[in-house]
């Protein structure tokens, strides 16, 4: 197995965007929705103004320029070829960070951040908060491999992050994740693998096995957060932790398709009063969509849920230092109380008011803050 690390450039054939813009073009659109909200899902208005400006506005060249002059790279872990993103900083004490997206999400959400965190004197901060950045697209998304059989869970992802940091010659590292990328990172801390020296979390993995009452304020209002989740929002995890061959047929083949069942997470678990393009322009989220729709990822990524998703969000027990940020509008407001039984040696804590499940890409200047903050006395 070669445990080189290679470079790796986008470029995207033409013929692969010309058949994207007939796609498009051809899209046959349902009805209108029956309500006046997004209650049904993405109307039918915002879905077919969203589609047609990557039909007639958007310009993947421009995101390809952007993700090739970062610095991407490619090495295989286990025999899955591993992307990722790798942006040293030019400052001699900088931290290695290891920073993991989860699902509808991608690399594309830390774009915002990289440059303050990699150079933060050139962003109105302190050269001692600089960060070397190592940003892998998790296996089945992107530009990272796709597993060919079963047994991609998060722990054996969380292994795979332990050896490419080992592989990139990092000797102590922190880590950082949301979403999926926090349960990577939790189980990171549970492997505590040689050199990981703390981990932070904007989705704090608390829920305990055994839910004994009285409860506290914040403890009923995670509760009554996840019963809205189950009964209003998780159809697609169900789709996608029972079925993701099914859904991925019908995304692999509409683009459309593909960029509403995205675009619908967006408005739902964004901070953004219920309009996803008052935080972020249709292109940013489009970059992100293309990440799905070029590497054709739509199952591959699903089936993470397919190996992982059951047991997924309870409480581990960790031992390692460990930061919490709990943005406003996150899919639920982790109490405190149940984050200090599973993470006795807590080094940050915040609950913000604002921003939602994408921190990074909502809120940059706030989650730069919150991992400054958090990794300050590690240094």
């Amino acid at each position: 197995m070669s445990q080189s690390v290679q470079p790796f450039h986008l470029a995207i054939p033409d013929a692969e965007l010309a058949d994207l813009r007939l796609r498009l073009e051809r899209t046959r659109w349902p009805e209108r929705e029956t309500v006046d909200d997004w209650s049904q899902g993405v109307p039918l208005a915002q879905g077919r103004a969203l589609i047609e400006h990557w039909h007639r506005h958007y310009d993947w060249r421009r995101c390809e320029a952007r993700l090739n002059a970062l610095g991407q790279f490619s090495t295989e872990i286990e025999g899955l070829p591993i992307h990722f993103l790798h942006a040293r900083s030019r400052h001699e004490q900088a931290l290695p960070m290891l920073l993991s997206h989860g699902w509808p999400g991608s690399v594309i959400e830390f774009l915002k951040v990289i440059g303050p965190l990699t150079d933060p004197t050139a962003h109105g901060g302190k050269a001692e908060d600089a960060f070397h950045l190592v940003i892998p697209s998790l296996p089945g998304f992107g530009f990272s491999g796709k597993p060919a059989g079963t047994g991609w869970g998060v722990a054996r992802i969380a292994a795979a992050w332990a050896t490419l940091m080992k592989r990139l010659g990092y000797t102590r590292y922190v880590a950082q994740g949301g979403d999926w990328g926090s349960v990577v990172t939790t189980q990171m801390g549970r492997l505590q693998p040689d050199g990981l020296a703390a981990i932070h979390v904007n989705l704090p993995i608390v829920l305990p096995a055994k839910l004994d009452g009285p409860f506290s304020d914040g403890e009923i209002a995670m509760l009554d957060a996840l019963r809205d989740y189950e009964r209003w929002d998780a159809g697609y995890s169900k789709q996608q932790s029972t079925r993701p061959q099914t859904i991925g047929y019908a995304l692999a083949d509409s683009p459309s398709g593909q960029a509403l069942w995205i675009y619908e997470k967006f408005w739902k678990w964004m901070d953004c009063n219920g309009d996803p393009l008052s935080l972020l322009s249709a292109d940013e989220i489009l970059d992100n969509i293309m990440m799905y729709w070029l590497s054709n990822s739509a199952a591959s990524s699903a089936r993470l849920y397919w190996e992982s998703y059951e047991g997924a969000f309870a409480a581990v027990p960790l031992a390692l230092p460990v930061g919490c940020s709990v943005f406003a509008r996150e899919i639920y407001r982790a109490p405190r109380s149940w984050v200090e039984r599973c993470m006795p040696r807590l080094i940050h804590w915040n609950e913000l008011d604002r921003g939602g499940h994408f921190a990074a890409f909502e809120q940059p200047a706030l989650f730069i803050d919150e991992l400054r903050s958090c990794f300050r006395t590690l240094r």
